[in-house]
């Protein structure tokens, strides 16, 4: 194992949860306090950034924190440690302690904070409930020698190209022709100066993310033995990587709306919840998004929900759910702590992957500000 900086870390963190998939306009995600450049032994993950928080980090040796939650928020127009949230700076900054904030790009990610959600309330055949970013596919076609198929073919599979829903190497080839003279000052594997070369070839065709394109690139150039291999590069119109926010799937077993608020209340760790809809009515199809979900209230509709979980519900909004014959369990904002031991146990697997030495603590802190009576 060796010792790790702290922008490897997050360059790992931003291979699953990358910036690009935020989809709040302005969301402060990102490093927030201090430098990443350091060695980093320990991070603690958190869904808040509180004193409390700061403190246990401290107590723990901690030298990196990743919250869900941005600490600065709102621009600053100025820093001052006379108050509390100064204060809360000056502390991290004293004690060489950098924040990284991932805000909705992790509600977005891929086991990130809504399938967290969606694991723990148990849903199955779980799809995106709102849409939120994707890319299109490029087709990259290459030339190549027969002798080198094989080795193209996996080079390209490896940088992730030709990857289709749940296939991967996914190619296709065309034989053919390859007609080239090497000209003065070339140094041409196959052929002589001024002589045309015929050479029996494949052309190789794989698709990929646009976003993939420069690695896909410079995986095939590696692996090509031409001093200039011959291809084509294609934008297409087919979407990919598609994400979003908020999950829809359904439960194992249609239950009544009052056993599945008791449901939610065990499995996402909360006290009390709000209800909106007949306690009798079975629920089988079910949205959850975590945090604020009143914007999503028309979206779990028209996906056919029998019932959305989300947190901050307004009252009016609420009503126009009732009227719409939509079921709501509101157990909260703060049931996005699901994210804590996500957070650690996915980076602490990545690490291990690339035999990095370092640990990730799960913050024991409650950063809920509501006491219920």
């Amino acid at each position: 194992m060796k010792t790790v900086n702290g922008h490897e870390i997050i360059q790992l963190f931003e291979s699953w949860s990358p910036k690009k998939y935020a989809c709040m306009e302005n969301d402060p995600i990102g490093l927030a306090i201090g430098t990443l450049n350091k060695p980093v032994s320990k991070v603690l993950v958190t869904l808040d950034v509180t004193h409390a928080v700061v403190d246990e980090a401290i107590a723990q040796g901690c030298e990196l924190i990743i919250a869900h939650h941005p600490p600065i928020f709102m621009k600053l127009s100025n820093l001052r440690t006379d108050n509390s949230q100064g204060q809360l700076f000056e502390k991290c900054l004293k004690h060489d302690i950098a924040v990284y904030a991932a805000h909705t790009n992790l509600d977005v990610a891929p086991g990130g904070v809504n399938d967290l959600l969606a694991d723990a309330l148990g849903l199955e055949n779980r799809q995106i409930l709102s849409s939120t970013y994707s890319e299109n596919l490029m087709k990259l076609g290459v030339f190549t020698p027969i002798s080198h198929v094989d080795d193209m073919r996996l080079a390209l599979s490896k940088a992730g190209a030709g990857k289709l829903g749940d296939y991967d190497s996914c190619s296709y080839s065309i034989e053919g022709e390859g007609r080239f003279r090497p000209l003065e000052g070339a140094d041409p594997y196959i052929g002589d100066i001024g002589e045309i070369e015929i050479v029996e070839e494949h052309k190789i065709e794989v698709v990929f993310p646009a976003s993939m394109k420069n690695k896909v690139l410079k995986a095939m150039l590696n692996a090509h033995p031409y001093e200039e291999p011959a291809y084509d590069l294609f934008m297409l119109d087919t979407p990919a990587n598609e994400q979003g926010l908020g999950r829809i799937g359904h439960l194992a077993q249609p239950m009544t709306l009052r056993d599945f608020a008791e449901h939610v209340k065990v499995q996402l760790d909360v006290p009390a919840l709000r209800v909106v809809g007949p306690l009798d009515t079975m629920v089988e199809k079910v949205a959850v998004v975590g945090g604020d979900g009143n914007k999503y209230i028309r979206t779990a509709k028209f996906a056919g929900a029998d019932v959305f979980v989300t947190g901050d519900i307004g009252f009016h909004m609420a009503q126009d759910a009732e009227s719409q014959g939509l079921n709501i369990v509101d157990p909260g904002h703060h049931v996005e702590k699901v994210m804590i031991k996500g957070v650690a146990e996915k980076m602490q697997s990545l690490c291990a992957e690339k035999k990095l030495d370092v640990a990730f603590i799960k913050s024991a802190i409650d950063t809920e500000p509501f006491t219920f009576i």
